[in-house]
């Protein structure tokens, strides 16, 4: 009754697009946002899921030259930025909402974008021994107040039934945003800034990394390599968008 009271007395609003939500609604995305969303569009490297352009085959040039530590990457949904254009558009309104919750310190919002991984692909139960998601440097976070990739993995792990570890992999040196930096810049950006805390719990596991947006791949990638020394068996990567 009290949910119904709250709900008559303070229209609930949908998170995405802003247009009114029925009264016994319990989602923060109503349902033709969720219906919008835009997967990748294949063909997809088999590894990194980027694009395939015209002579590639399975795997992107970048692959094959430089092979990256985890084993393959899926994305939900493409990221892309705009404006009005974008209103009703799914990567638009995911990138909007990302933006609000990272940089607008909106942390209600984790819950809304936890929504779209009901749109995630497919995803066996018991392929995964933990999730961990890409952790903030401590000043980041201190900043921000949450780590909006760790609110995913933990949504992500109750949806799995398999455990969380926030802990184990750490951002060890702050870094500047990767924002502007092209694919070179961004792996230089990051290499060296995570380590494996405690590698017992990550030896001879299979672990699925979660993040919110991948762009070229090199945070995952270094991820993923620190998690690989640590003795990790294999490393696949879920994010919510992808930069296309």
């Amino acid at each position: 009754m009290l949910h119904y009271l709250l709900n008559f007395l303070f229209p609930q609003r949908c998170a995405a697009c802003d247009a009114s939500m029925p009264i016994d609604a319990k989602r923060r995305v109503c349902a033709p946002c969720l219906a919008t969303i835009e997967p990748p569009r294949p063909p997809l490297c088999a590894i990194c899921g980027a694009s395939l352009h015209t002579g590639e085959a399975e795997r992107c040039s970048h692959c094959h030259t430089v092979p990256p530590a985890f084993d393959s990457v899926r994305a939900i949904t493409r990221y892309r930025t705009g404006g009005a254009d974008f209103a009703r558009d799914g990567s638009g309104t995911v990138a909007a909402l990302l933006r609000r919750h990272k940089y607008g310190l909106d942390q209600s919002l984790g819950r809304a974008l936890a929504e779209y991984l009901d749109a995630a692909p497919p995803i066996d139960a018991g392929a995964y021994d933990v999730v961990i998601p890409v952790p903030l440097h401590r000043s980041r976070l201190r900043w921000r107040g949450f780590n909006q990739a760790a609110l995913l993995g933990a949504a992500l792990a109750r949806r799995l039934k398999c455990p969380l570890d926030a802990a184990t992999l750490a951002r060890v040196r702050s870094t500047p945003p990767q924002t502007a930096r092209d694919r070179t810049q961004r792996a230089r950006n990051v290499s060296n800034a995570f380590a494996v805390r405690r590698p017992a719990r990550v030896a001879g596991r299979r672990i699925l990394l979660v993040d919110d947006v991948m762009t070229t791949g090199a945070t995952a990638d270094e991820c993923a390599r620190v998690l690989r020394a640590a003795g990790a068996r294999r490393v696949d990567v879920l994010t919510l968008a992808r930069v296309s």
